[in-house]
C-alpha cells in the first residue's frame, strides 16, 4: 500500500516563501510519477507541478512557472514543492499525489496541507 503525508503548510505574507514536503511510503513503482495539486474554496482542484522519476522531467502550471519548483530527495522518499514569491491567489489546500507512470490517473493522495497567503 502507498501512504502520502504532507507537511510544511502555513500562513505567509505576500512575496514570501514556503516549502511543502510529502513523505511517502510504499512501492517505488507506484510512486514513480508524482504531483502537487491544490484546491481553493469554491474552485476546482488544479494541478500545480508534476515530476516523473523515470525520466527526471518536471512540468508546471502556467500560474506558478518560475515561482515553484518540484523535486525529490536523493533517497527518493520525499517529494517537495518549493514555493517563492507567493501571492494571495496561491492560497489553497495543497495535496501530493502519486501514480504508476503508465496510469493516467493519480491513484494515491495525501490528506493535504493548508497554505494561506495574505
Amino acid at each position: 500500500d502507498v501512504q502520502l503525508v504532507e507537511s510544511g503548510g502555513g500562513s505567509v505574507q505576500s512575496g514570501g516563501s514556503l516549502r511543502l514536503s510529502c513523505q511517502f511510503y510504499g512501492s517505488k513503482y507506484a510512486t514513480a510519477c508524482m504531483a502537487w495539486f491544490r484546491q481553493a474554496p469554491g474552485k476546482e482542484r488544479e494541478g500545480v507541478a508534476a515530476i516523473d522519476s523515470d525520466f527526471g522531467s518536471t512540468s508546471y502550471a502556467d500560474s506558478v512557472k518560475g515561482r515553484f519548483t518540484v523535486f525529490r530527495n536523493h533517497a527518493g522518499n520525499t517529494l517537495y514543492l518549493q514555493m517563492s514569491t507567493l501571492q494571495p491567489e496561491d492560497t489553497a489546500m495543497y495535496y501530493c499525489a502519486a501514480r504508476r507512470c503508465g496510469n493516467p490517473q493519480y491513484e494515491y493522495w495525501g490528506q493535504g496541507t493548508q497554505v494561506t497567503v495574505s
